[in-house]
């Protein structure tokens, strides 16, 4: 039986929330800024919380197509935005995640079933399960 298996690499330098990032391919080149909305500048730069969402919805969109096709649920245009949010709490900042779910032509009920499954399946998912709060929200979408 074959394992697979994959290791990403990322750099980050400067002065962290100031500074950069950057993939080993060279893919993801960043820079990194302070969010207006936690007293930085803002700017054209990203963040960690953005690079999280990013992942984050990309591998739950991922999950979900993979249980919906084992459950024999046909997915067309189905999308996931993440929130991710970063706010202090009573032992410095902490995240939280809001996974929105558009999957246009399946009924709610069954949406709501994928959403959980793929909430099990997902490994960022897997990762932040206990740590952080994560709400699943099905979007009835247009």
């Amino acid at each position: 039986m074959t394992t697979l298996s994959y290791t990403a690499h990322a750099l980050a330098t400067g002065d962290g929330r100031s500074g950069s990032v950057r993939s080993d391919d060279g893919l993801i080149e960043l820079d990194l800024g302070i969010p207006e909305g936690l007293g930085g500048s803002g700017g054209h730069v990203s963040n960690p919380e953005q690079l999280f969402a990013a992942g984050y919805s990309a591998c739950f969109l991922s999950a979900l197509t993979s249980v919906a096709r084992v459950q024999r649920v046909k997915l067309r245009d189905a999308r996931v935005e993440a929130r991710v949010t970063i706010a202090g709490g009573s032992a410095g900042f902490d995240l939280s995640v809001e996974l929105v779910v558009t999957a246009p032509g399946v009924p709610p009920e069954i949406g709501e079933a994928l959403l959980e499954a793929a909430h099990r399946k997902c490994p960022y998912s897997k990762a932040v399960t206990g740590n952080i709060p994560v709400k699943l929200t099905l979007s009835p979408g247009s």
